[in-house]
């Protein structure tokens, strides 16, 4: 039986179409808000057909020290294409894109996950450092 963990893949953003980026400042202050945009298919397209697309972003923030992270924000996406009339015949497509903002006092590390309907789900990750 598989451990749900196991389940999550990742791999460099720069060469895999369906890992999450995570767009934020390296750096903040105390209390400072703080803006991050997570996005799939930044550097390769990532394709958006009824047949083929990102059906949600999650973003988490896990303080340093801390033993759980905190959601964000979920983002849905349902809107690829499909209409009564069939699959990829409407004009209306959306765009695996979303953004939050938060702040914390504490130092800690961004978390994004994605699931693409065919190949599961993605993670990706990237420090904060709060002074």
């Amino acid at each position: 039986m598989a451990d749900f963990k196991d389940l999550i893949q990742s791999a460099d953003w720069k060469k895999e179409k369906h890992v999450p980026v995570i767009d934020s400042p390296d750096k903040a202050k105390k209390g400072e808000w703080i803006k991050i945009t997570i996005c799939v298919g930044k550097e390769i397209a990532h394709p958006n057909t009824t047949e083929h697309h990102i059906r949600w972003i999650a973003a988490f923030f896990l303080p340093d020290g801390e033993k759980f992270p905190y959601q964000l924000g979920r983002f849905e996406f349902n809107s690829h294409g499909e209409s009564a009339a069939g699959p990829n015949m409407s004009t209306v497509y959306a765009h695996p894109e979303a953004a939050a903002t938060f702040k914390t006092d504490k130092s800690g590390t961004i978390f994004a996950s994605s699931y693409c309907n065919i190949h599961g789900l993605w993670q990706s990750l990237k420090k904060l450092d709060i002074t």
